[in-house]
């Protein structure tokens, strides 16, 4: 067994993810009564971190940051520092990641939010680089201490805005308890608002597969006859199947697209998003009868019983972006990798992925498709 310099409170967890953290040099608490009472005991800014065991930037912040005795001596001497699996506790996740949407602010994991000791927030973010991490800590810490009124005038609006309805916050009319299809098409309306009408999605990169948006246009679309939703749904679902998103080979879906196009994915792969986007695809499959969504039914389920299976019983929740200490590197391909595994059906196989000289980085290359199998067998002649 390996000697560790530190071990902090965390090695008593059952969280994989909090016992990644264990032996960080920063006395990080679980979220609880302890941790609370302790800021408020003495006084302290909170630094509330949540992350998950899969999240490939929650490891390098670790890295750069947590692990750093200098940082760690900065946590410790000024915060009191909680970390959070927000796979353990989504509750916690879900209220702070809309507190740091408050701020206007974009969400995302690691998830790092500074509250007062009464647990209210007034600043928060996502990955931050080591000297600028321990630089924002410095000010922060001098801000309490300083400025301390005009923090918690901010944290005190940000807990008005989360304490709004959706109504309120999406600026919806309350019309009683009574279902109206009018209201579903507002609500499409709203999101239409932000439709990107040539590769499907939002309009804007990083780019999420968002299952429970697109059952509601699918609803939408049934509800109130609005073709317009359903093109939509299909334009998303057509280049998210094509894309780099997608495992082509091994199937299943990575977390995001980094850019526009749904092709350079975010590595990492969700049991949650993948057992949504399952069923998602199903249903659009009912309702369009499109060959191409059932094959990504199928494909992702075989995946899911091949790989995210436990022979105890029970799924497992995630697959890391990373391996062999690169994000990605299992799902990268090379020209050679395939000649070698294909050989003479290699040429046909490089077109139909997409794998040149370097699609991503220099010899590098994401598999993804151009276009449906029917228009490559006719481009091909086959």
């Amino acid at each position: 067994m390996a000697d560790h310099k530190h071990t902090n409170r965390l090695i008593e967890a059952s969280s994989p993810y909090l016992l990644q953290h264990a032996h960080n040099p920063v006395d990080w608490f679980p979220w609880g009564e302890e941790a609370l009472e302790q800021a408020k005991k003495e006084n302290k800014p909170i630094i509330v971190s949540i992350g998950y065991s899969a999240c490939h930037w929650c490891h390098v912040m670790e890295r750069e940051s947590f692990e750093n005795e200098d940082i760690a001596d900065i946590m410790n001497e000024h915060f009191v520092c909680i970390k959070v699996d927000r796979e353990e506790r989504p509750d916690v996740d879900q209220v702070y990641m809309e507190a740091v949407h408050a701020m206007g602010l974009q969400g995302g994991w690691p998830l790092n939010v500074f509250l007062l000791p009464d647990q209210r927030p007034f600043y928060g973010g996502t990955y931050f680089p080591a000297k600028g991490w321990a630089q924002l800590c410095m000010q922060v810490n001098r801000a309490f201490n300083e400025q301390f009124d005009e923090l918690a005038k901010s944290a005190d609006g940000f807990m008005n805005t989360l304490g709004r309805s959706e109504v309120e916050k999406y600026g919806l009319v309350g019309q009683g308890n009574e279902f109206k299809k009018e209201a579903v098409h507002e609500m499409y309306l709203k999101f239409a608002e932000n439709f990107d009408l040539q590769k499907g999605g939002n309009n804007r990169a990083p780019k999420f597969p968002m299952p429970v948006v697109y059952e509601f246009l699918l609803k939408e679309a049934h509800i109130n006859q609005n073709e317009e939703a359903l093109e939509h749904v299909k334009r998303t679902l057509d280049h998210i199947a094509l894309g780099g998103i997608y495992d082509q080979l091994g199937g299943g879906f990575t977390r995001y697209s980094t850019d526009m196009d749904w092709f350079v994915p975010h590595f990492e792969k969700m049991l949650y998003d993948n057992g949504q986007l399952v069923s998602l695809y199903a249903h659009t499959y009912q309702t369009t009868k499109k060959e191409l969504y059932k094959e990504i039914v199928y494909h992702t389920i075989d995946w899911l019983e091949r790989e995210m299976t436990s022979s105890e019983g029970g799924f497992y929740s995630a697959l890391d972006a990373d391996s062999e200490g690169e994000e990605g590197r299992f799902y990268l391909w090379t020209v050679q990798e395939f000649l070698d595994l294909l050989g003479p059906d290699a040429e046909l196989m490089l077109d139909y992925y997409n794998i040149t000289s370097g699609n991503w980085e220099p010899g590098k290359n994401i598999p993804f498709r151009s276009g449906s199998d029917e228009e490559f067998a006719k481009t091909n002649g086959l």
